[in-house]
């Protein structure tokens, strides 16, 4: 009744999809029919089922298709699949902070090297390089090819081949130090060790590793395989403080890199990985054996010939041995003291000319190390230096000490010491200034100022003498009574005309050399006497250019005018020429040239020196210790005239003799040896061995009355002194 009252037969739609209807929408338009069935099959109380839904029921079903399962390998690819998705997108993630870190490409850029000073001899040798990286720029045009190549074959045998990472070279290089066989390989390409070198610090980290590949693909974009390779060979490091090949090269073999051999190059290459350890002169035996592996893989990837390989490995390379240290360092040391007064600032390489001469460099060190070497030991004798210069004051051979590697204190430039009688020239000038003359007769007797009584070293007087004699046989007696005949100050300001820079004091034995003084100031001032009068202001820098060749400096005419009186340098000449032919320097002579100088010799035999000079050469050389010990009785006319002599012999050898300024018409006859001392302590065993006369302690001088002049002495000199000559 309720049924037949209003209400329908509720019909419900299907959800088949008709054939021919679009994918994924469902038609849900119910026809006529539909609904009539739908009516029917509601009055009979029976739920009408599809077809598919009829079998699915008949099956057991349920009503639901059961889901379909994965193999298990299927279920491990796509896991995989996730994985990686996810790590990519991690390590892209991990790549852009990185990258974030760097600075923004546009603005990336190769940092500008340190600027090297190369410093040559006259004749454009190399005597040293200087800056933070030792060594200047070189192309790889320049270099043999077998160089750049050896670090190829044992660094990054694929660098021509990859793209600034090398995945196979990683695993390989993997794979070889795994197994241990073959050549040991770093899985990092030279890009990546350039880009390291060039931007990141040496710290061992995956960041830095990120960074480092990053900026590996930037160079390779940016520059050539030749100009990363170039960039690598003058930015590694060799150890040794040598940043780049041709620093190492001159280090280590002491010729340019584009000089050396291929042995040489396989150990050069080889050395990059592990510059301490393999460095040739600490660890020849594994400098070497690292070669070997270099040759090897030279040979393997067709970098070098079989034959060239054998002839290599059987005359392995060998560290340029480097005598005394390398005495050129002191050169540069010196360069590089006052290259700020000539050219404050530059951000290139630089070339420094010097007016030193590499051979007569080489003959000074060789000079001093032998007689050190010889003699040292017996004389109590640890250290020396020597000093030369053209008369006008530029520098030809400064060696600072007797071996650089063990000391780098220059002893030339540097160090003061008390000159004793090398300082009494200055004493005889102010002297001939005012008046008096080489044949000026003094008396060698006591002498007493306050309570200071200077002495000869032997306690012997001679009487009257010459001014020439006087100074011939460096007489401390003669030399204070002069000088308190000029006053202490007269000298002072003359030793200060000629050059001496460093503070002297005016007092009496001032006359004996008692304040302190370099031997770069005091070979200085000498060369007023070579020269005619006229002052110098010593000097080693000649010329500054660029790497490209454009002068930045170049040195003019200088000096310090004239300062001594042509007729009192003739004087002058004369009695310091005297002490070659009957004086302390008698066996330093060289025969054929006109030769002048003084001997000193200090408290103690503290210090020993001599200056003495051709017209066109003026030498000192000092020895003592550092510390200031006594030596064994050295004196200036024992060691230090031998080490002139040997020097200047070879230093003049080949050159036309030249004669010194003035001297000819002051000069004096023909002399008779005399030594100062017939017996006591010094006798004839001190007229052997030359010698000094000692200074003593300096009290405030008492002013002596101008004395008068006399006639020259009588020669009563007997025999033996003829025969053995005079000490100092």
């Amino acid at each position: 009744m309720a049924q037949s009252r209003g209400r329908k037969p509720r019909s419900e739609p299907t959800f088949d999809i008709p054939e021919g209807s679009e994918p994924g929408r469902l038609d849900v338009r119910l026809s006529r029919n539909d609904r009539s069935a739908g009516a029917q099959r509601a009055s009979s109380g029976r739920a009408a089922s599809p077809p598919k839904a009829r079998a699915r029921k008949a099956s057991g079903g349920g009503g639901r298709r059961p889901p379909r399962r994965r193999s298990w390998l299927g279920r491990l690819v796509y896991a995989g699949v996730v994985l990686g998705i996810w790590a990519v997108i991690g390590l892209a993630g991990l790549i852009a902070y990185h990258a974030s870190q760097l600075p923004p490409i546009d603005q990336l850029a190769v940092p500008k090297r340190p600027p090297n000073i190369a410093i040559l001899a006259s004749d454009g040798s190399l005597l040293a390089n200087r800056g933070e990286t030792g060594g200047r720029v070189v192309s790889i045009k320049e270099l043999p090819p077998y160089l750049p190549r050896a670090f190829v074959a044992i660094e990054d045998r694929r660098f021509y081949d990859h793209f600034g990472i090398d995945p196979i070279g990683i695993a390989r290089a993997i794979t070889q130090n795994l197994t241990r066989r073959g050549v040991a390989q770093g899985g990092s390409t030279l890009t990546q060790q350039l880009a390291k070198n060039l931007f990141l610090t040496p710290e061992r980290s995956a960041s830095r590793k990120i960074q480092e590949a990053i900026l590996a693909l930037w160079l390779e974009h940016k520059y050539t395989k030749d100009e990363i390779l170039e960039l690598y060979l003058n930015r590694v490091y060799f150890g040794a403080g040598a940043y780049g090949v041709e620093a190492a090269a001159q280090r280590y073999f002491g010729k340019p890199a584009k000089n050396v051999t291929l042995a040489e190059a396989a150990m050069l290459g080889g050395l990059v990985q592990a510059p301490s350890r393999l460095a040739p002169n600490r660890n020849l035996k594994a400098a070497q054996a690292r070669a070997a592996q270099v040759l090897a893989a030279m040979e393997e990837l067709g970098f070098a010939k079989s034959p060239d390989v054998k002839v290599a490995l059987a005359q392995p390379a060998r560290p340029a041995s480097t005598r005394g240290g390398g005495s050129p360092n002191y050169v540069a040391d010196l360069v590089m003291d006052v290259l700020d007064d000539f050219l404050p600032k530059f951000d290139d390489d630089i070339v420094v000319a010097t007016t030193v001469d590499a051979g007569m460099q080489t003959a000074g060190e060789k000079a001093l190390t032998d007689e050190l070497n010889a003699k040292g030991s017996r004389y109590n004798v640890a250290q020396g230096a020597l000093v030369s210069m053209r008369p006008d004051g530029a520098i030809r051979a400064l060696v600072g000490g007797r071996d650089y590697a063990q000391s780098q204190f220059n002893r030339a430039t540097t160090a003061k010491r008390q000159p004793g009688s090398a300082f009494k020239p200055f004493v005889y000038l102010a002297a001939v200034e005012r008046g008096l003359t080489p044949d000026t007769i003094r008396d060698d007797a006591p002498v007493r100022i306050g309570n200071w009584a200077p002495e000869n070293y032997s306690h012997n007087y001679r009487g009257p003498v010459s001014l020439r004699e006087a100074l011939a046989l460096s007489l401390n007696t003669v030399a204070v009574k002069l000088g308190q005949e000029v006053g202490p100050k007269a000298v002072v300001q003359t030793a200060q005309r000629l050059g001496i820079s460093s503070p002297l004091q005016a007092n009496g034995s001032i006359a004996l050399g008692t304040s302190e003084v370099t031997p770069l100031e005091l070979v200085g001032a000498y060369c007023a006497f070579a020269n005619g009068g006229t002052g110098v202001i010593p000097y080693v820098i000649a010329s500054i250019k660029s790497a490209t060749g454009k002068v930045l400096y170049k040195r003019g005419e200088g000096g310090l005018g004239r300062v001594i009186d042509p007729n009192a340098v003739g004087m002058m000449n004369a009695m310091m020429h005297d002490v070659f032919t009957m004086g302390t320097a008698k066996k330093a002579d060289i025969p054929g040239w006109e030769l002048a100088g003084k001997t000193g010799t200090s408290q103690e035999f503290r210090d020993a020196w001599f200056v003495g000079y051709s017209a066109t050469l003026v030498t000192g050389v000092w020895l003592g210790n550092d510390d200031g010990e006594p030596t064994k009785r050295a004196s200036g006319g024992s060691l230090p005239v031998e080490i002139w002599k040997a020097y200047m012999t070879t230093a003049l050898k080949g050159e036309k003799p030249v004669g010194l300024p003035g001297l000819n018409r002051w000069r004096a006859p023909r002399p008779e040896a005399a030594p100062e001392r017939e017996s006591g302590p010094g006798g004839l065993i001190g007229a052997l061995l030359g010698e000094p006369e000692q200074t003593a302690s300096a009290l405030p001088p008492r002013p002596v009355p101008g004395a008068r002049e006399r006639g020259p002495s009588r020669d009563d000199r007997n025999f033996l002194e003829k025969l053995f000559g005079v000490g100092e």
